[in-house]
């Protein structure tokens, strides 16, 4: 994958730092009444297009659902690597880098 297709990369990174087996993303389903799925972590809500790319790479995967019906989500082998590869490629990033990318996307 290029750096480019990943959505919002800065804030992608936060959400793989933050999935653990403790604190899975959930994914609340839409209904029929034209409300679609909805996915947070720790309470706060992840952007749709991350949420799809990581759920579309691989990155995360499905391991139950919550008493409520919402889909616990986690990470994958290659999903640890990948939050592996974007931490180490983080903290390569001079300050101005970052809040470019952090910024711009």
């Amino acid at each position: 994958m290029l750096p480019t297709s990943i959505p919002q990369r800065a804030e992608t990174l936060q959400v793989l730092r933050l999935i653990s087996e403790f604190e899975p993303i959930l994914m609340l389903t839409g209904d029929d009444e034209g409300y679609g799925s909805r996915w947070t972590i720790a309470g706060q809500q992840v952007q749709p297009a991350i949420a799809r790319y990581l759920m579309e790479s691989g990155f995360i995967t499905e391991i139950g659902k919550t008493e409520f019906g919402a889909r616990k989500l986690v990470l994958t082998e290659s999903g640890q690597a990948f939050r592996e590869h974007g931490v180490k490629w983080w903290s390569e990033l001079n300050f101005l880098e970052k809040l470019k990318i952090t910024v711009l996307g």
